[in-house]
């Protein structure tokens, strides 16, 4: 019998996490009366415990206390707001029993807007305490009548009330009727209320019509309630399903999860995979109705525990793959502007062979860095490739025009070291001098075209070249001259 009470304890104690305390009283009291009608062991000849029936009996005191309290507190609250409602309605019957008491035949005319606008505001306002019920909504309705019935034209006012709420109450029970068609049974138990708020706000009909009516008015409500009743006793089992549904999601999550608590490596194809799976089971946690009142709240919690550890850590794996593409990105920035750098020192300087040689190591030590760095975002790496592209083709094609430009003045000096000599052999060394300067004549002319073909940076050597044909044919014409002058004498 003792594991019997206990469990009743338990029992309450699950009964007291519920979130409406309310609704929860038929099942207290049910259980209070159990625990105190089966105290008795079940084997009479058996020694009770009894400090163990009583630890038992504090326990299941303290849980009920507990209970109160909770009542109390909502029951407090409501009855604040109810003593409010029932202050509001005392000042309306106070008013309109002013009313009553002083209106003569021409007074009742004069209040009766005032009295409709009391009645108005009188449906506004809420339910009062239970108490007082009964004995506010009886004075209003003989504030009413007492009003309708003071003089001769009353009577008249009365009928065509008494007509107008007949009107009112028989579209009430058409409505009430109407609602057994609606498929959607918590709008239909809802819409009832309404009506039933709105019939008790009416005023009253003929006598002889008013039991009739009320029959009428409840039969259909009987209906709706039956209804409501079925589908909340079929909801509670669909709950109970859609709670298991929801805790097979929970135990896939984790099984997911698993890679991501033990530490094991997951690839950039593996999360995406894994977040398709994730967004799946979350599409299939939408489509689940709610899980029982009590247990919606944890389940919920615990399943977006599993997301979230999930959408962290993916979160992390990427910041981790961003941090890396933007250390990339920078030092690939830093080495475009050195080569940038050295293209800016040898278009304001005039190098020799010594400089262009260090520039060079320098610029190639930099393309070998550069293939050391990882990867950087789509965003940057084609533009960014380009850049450090032309700025290491602008340098390569200056050296070579540097280089071009150099080999050219050694044969200039080469040439005018040969008229020299050719001036110091005679009439056959002058010849061989022409026949040399109009092959380099050809050769620059030649390169000249290669250079304005391959390169837009080579302007200045195009021109530097221009200059020597220039000297060129010049000596030429004097190497010409004085063979003329040989051979005339």
């Amino acid at each position: 019998m003792a594991s019997t009470r206990q469990e009743m304890i338990n029992e309450l104690k699950q009964l007291l996490e519920a979130e409406d305390v309310m609704a929860i009283k038929e099942d207290v009291d049910r259980l209070k009366t159990r625990f105190y009608s089966e105290s008795e062991p079940a084997d009479e000849e058996a020694e009770p415990d009894v400090a163990a029936l009583e630890a038992e009996e504090a326990e299941f005191k303290e849980l009920l206390a507990q209970y109160k309290a909770k009542r109390a507190e909502i029951t407090a609250a409501q009855t604040q707001e109810q003593l409010a409602n029932l202050a509001r309605k005392q000042a309306i019957l106070e008013e309109m029993r002013q009313m009553v008491e002083g209106a003569n035949a021409d007074g009742v005319m004069a209040n009766l807007q005032r009295m409709r606008e009391l009645q108005a505001e009188w449906k506004t306002i809420g339910a009062v305490p239970a108490p007082n019920t009964q004995e506010i909504r009886k004075a209003y309705q003989q504030c009413q009548e007492q009003f309708y019935d003071l003089v001769k034209i009353n009577i008249e006012l009365r009928d065509l009330d008494f007509k107008k709420n007949l009107e009112l109450k028989t579209l009430l029970c058409e409505a009430a009727e109407r609602l057994q068609n609606n498929d959607n049974i918590v709008e239909a138990s809802r819409a009832l209320q309404q009506l039933h708020d709105e019939w008790a706000e009416i005023g009253p009909v003929a006598r002889e019509l008013r039991e009739a009516l009320w029959e009428r008015f409840k039969a259909a409500s009987s209906v709706i309630n039956k209804k409501h009743q079925a589908y909340f006793d079929e909801l509670h089992a669909k709950e109970q399903e859609n709670l298991e549904r929801k805790q097979a999601i929970i135990e896939r999550l984790k099984a997911l999860n698993e890679p991501i608590v033990n530490g094991e490596p997951i690839t950039s194809k593996m999360w995406e995979k894994m977040t398709q799976q994730v967004q799946e089971m979350q599409a299939e946690w939408r489509s689940i109705g709610f899980a029982p009142k009590k247990f919606n709240q944890s389940i919920y919690d615990e399943y977006r525990a599993e997301c979230d550890r999930f959408f962290h850590a993916k979160a992390e794996y990427f910041r981790e793959i961003r941090d890396t593409f933007a250390a990339n990105l920078k030092r690939k920035r830093a080495i475009l502007e050195q080569v940038v750098a050295v293209n800016a020192e040898w278009a304001n300087a005039e190098w020799g062979k010594a400089e262009w040689d260090e520039a060079t190591k320098r610029v190639m030590d930099l393309q070998a860095e550069w293939k050391t760095i990882g990867s950087v975002t789509r965003k940057y790496s084609e533009d960014l490739w380009k850049q450090f592209s032309v700025a290491c083709d602008a340098f390569f094609a200056a050296k070579r025009e540097a280089a071009a430009k150099a080999r050219g003045e050694r044969r200039e000096a080469k040439a005018q070291r040969a008229v020299q000599a050719a001036a110091n052999q005679g009439v056959e060394a002058l010849r061989r001098m022409r026949d040399r300067l109009q092959q380099e004549i050809k050769t620059a002319e030649n390169n000249i075209l290669f250079f304005t073909s391959k390169s837009k940076s080579s302007n200045k050597l195009v021109e530097d070249m221009q200059r020597k044909i220039e000297a060129l044919k010049a000596k030429l014409e004097e190497i010409k001259a004085q063979i003329e002058e040989a051979e005339e004498e």
